[in-house]
């Protein structure tokens, strides 16, 4: 029998710098090291300070992974590399990082997209059967997937601006709340009420997969600057209330965009309807309750990965390059980082574009 393949993967797309080694769907290793402490004071990531954050810590990480792993260079099939899209400096750093451990061991190289990755994700934890649909919802981008193969992805709705994760950060700077703001608007709207402001849901009139979130943020504003008028500030109450009401906001655009891509997917007949979600949005435990129920009234297998893999990581980039090698893929030391990357070249681009646009 054909051994599986084992893949040393390196992720460096945005503010985490990871290596992971990965055998066939067994994860042997992975290794994260955060910017959360370097950032924090800017109420974001600074792509400067992540760069030269990636180019110090790179080398440390994949040590620490083939060390985790038990293994050596001479033990590996090749090596998986993100090479877009994301913010330049920190693709670069891995692209170069894992350039230079192929010049020196002599193992394949392998590009692979980030949101490939994530797309690919449900294929390493469950072994999902193409084709299936996907949801990646991020930081960075927001878009529903129809997964062909590894190669070959069908958009079928996206985000036409904001990303819902860059949502979440920018209205936990408008609450006064600690980044990453995810988990810190997630956290206080446990303790709110999601019904006490009437939040828009972008997008919900219109036919179609695609969702907006860029109005979202400024009702969220509104709602923020007519409290402070009226009290003078913000209460640990108000900060709850109007983060659930966020959260509740996102949560049903989300459920009726879903809801509309599985009735789409569905009609290609697959042999097991699955639906997946990835991405570090995907970590709202609101939001994946919602899905699940969504998906059990539509007789859809509902497929979340593990917490830790749906942020990014480096296992599912290597995952990624051992479906591409087995595939025949090998890229050469010619690779180049590329800030945009879209996954289905063969739709429009999207309309709009976040800040951080350049994932999505």
């Amino acid at each position: 029998m054909t051994q599986p393949l084992t893949i040393l993967g390196i992720e460096s797309s945005c503010d985490d710098t990871a290596a992971a080694v990965v055998r066939g769907t067994d994860v042997l290793a992975s290794v994260v090291y955060g910017q959360t402490s370097l950032h924090a004071e800017f109420g974001g990531v600074v792509p400067e300070i992540a760069a030269r954050a990636h180019a110090e810590k790179l080398d440390h990480c994949v040590e620490e992974a083939m060390a985790e792993a038990g293994l050596t260079f001479a033990d590996l099939d090749g090596i998986a590399v993100t090479a877009g899209p994301g913010l330049i400096g920190g693709v670069l750093s891995g692209v170069m990082c894992a350039k230079g451990l192929s010049a020196a061991t002599g193992l394949p190289l392998i590009g692979v997209n980030h949101l490939a990755g994530h797309a690919l994700t449900p294929r390493l934890t469950d072994q999902l059967d193409y084709p299936y649909l996907m949801l990646l919802v991020s930081g960075g981008h927001c878009q529903f997937l129809i997964v062909e193969a590894q190669d070959r992805f069908q958009r079928i709705g996206g985000t036409i601006d904001d990303a819902p994760g860059e949502a979440f950060d920018k209205t936990a700077r408008l609450l006064g709340l600690p980044q990453p703001g995810g988990p810190s608007v997630e956290m206080a709207a446990r303790t709110g009420d999601p019904k006490r402001f009437a939040l828009p849901r972008p997008l919900l009139n219109q036919q179609g997969c695609d969702m907006s979130f860029s109005g979202l943020k400024t009702a969220i504003l509104r709602a923020r600057d007519s409290v402070v008028l009226e009290k003078g500030g913000l209460t640990a109450q108000d900060q709850a209330d109007l983060s659930a009401s966020f959260q509740a906001a996102i949560t049903d655009v989300l459920i009726e965009k879903t809801r509309r891509a599985v009735i789409a997917y569905l009609q290609l007949a697959p042999a097991k309807p699955a639906f997946a979600i990835a991405g570090g949005v995907a970590a709202n435990q609101t939001i994946r309750g919602g899905l699940t129920t969504l998906c059990a009234g539509l007789d859809t297998d509902f497929v979340a990965p593990p917490l830790w893999l749906c942020t990014d990581n480096a296992a599912m980039i290597a995952y990624s390059g051992i479906e591409r090698m087995t595939a025949g893929h090998r890229d050469d030391l010619t690779l180049s980082a590329r800030p945009r990357w879209p996954l289905d070249e063969r739709s429009a681009p999207m309309l709009g574009s976040g800040k951080k646009g350049a994932k999505a």
